[in-house]
């Protein structure tokens, strides 16, 4: 990637985790507006030119919350079923638009959908981003009472994702819901333990709590600002970084340790 300045920006990670909420396929208009899905998905590809290997974990979110329906008196786990089914459909639709542009991608579910999706295997999930396919993983654990946060946390650490990079409608984690308070303040950085402790509901806790164990650090951005992606995948400072406070991540790293070829 050529910058302006005649800089080349290396990306900083080799595979990542890339957590979609079922929102931001959303308008006023659609609850899956294709249009929007195509602009995800010319991201993805612009990131995925770079060499880097892609997992997708994708939310349900615009058509079906399993959490919404149980608080109106529905069964938990019938609940959060339907929840996994919507993640499907929204699977389908990235990995049409990601193959509509050239980007190879395998949706893998945690629901047996013979008909339309792998089986989850990890090393087949693993050999196939190997091969510079993008792959989308559906359907949640498989599991109710699990969130596909959680789902997120779970398959980074099963294909030693370095890092997952959270697209959300909103450019961080705040103290307080910006939309609520406007002078809610944004961080930077929080460590996995300041998190929990202070209910930052960006991800749920045990999410939280399979990052920080596994050393996984997360990433919370704006998606609808299209260059967030690539700068981020680029190790620039965008949105929210948690980690565990030891040391750095490479993303904290890569502006001392990345850099310029000129003329590239």
């Amino acid at each position: 990637m050529v910058e302006s300045s005649g800089t080349f920006l290396r990306p900083v990670y080799r595979r990542i985790l890339l957590k979609l909420s079922g929102e931001v396929l959303a308008s006023e208009r659609e609850a899956l507006d294709l249009d929007l899905t195509i602009k995800i998905a010319r991201q993805i590809a612009r990131v995925h030119a770079l060499g880097i290997q892609i997992a997708i974990v994708i939310g349900g979110g615009n058509f079906w919350r399993g959490t919404t329906a149980a608080r109106a008196g529905m069964d938990r786990a019938t609940a959060d079923y339907m929840g996994m089914l919507a993640t499907i459909i929204n699977g389908l639709a990235l990995q049409d638009r990601l193959e509509k542009i050239g980007v190879q991608t395998r949706v893998q579910t945690a629901i047996e959908v013979r008909s339309v999706a792998e089986p989850f295997i990890r090393r087949r999930a693993i050999r196939h981003l190997e091969k510079g396919r993008v792959v989308i993983f559906v359907a949640g654990t498989g599991n109710p009472f699990f969130s596909t946060d959680t789902t997120a946390a779970l398959r980074a650490s099963e294909i030693g994702a370095e890092v997952i990079l959270k697209a959300t409608k909103v450019d961080g984690i705040y103290d307080s819901d910006p939309t609520l308070n406007p002078k809610a303040q944004r961080y930077e950085r929080v460590s996995y333990l300041d998190a929990l402790r202070n209910r930052l509901t960006i991800m749920d806790s045990t999410a939280f709590s399979l990052c920080m164990d596994n050393r996984i650090p997360i990433i919370v951005f704006n998606a609808f600002q299209e260059e967030n992606l690539l700068a981020v995948v680029q190790g620039k400072p965008v949105g929210t970084l948690v980690w565990d406070g030891e040391g750095e991540p490479v993303a904290a790293r890569s502006d001392r340790e990345s850099t310029a070829v000129p003329g590239s």
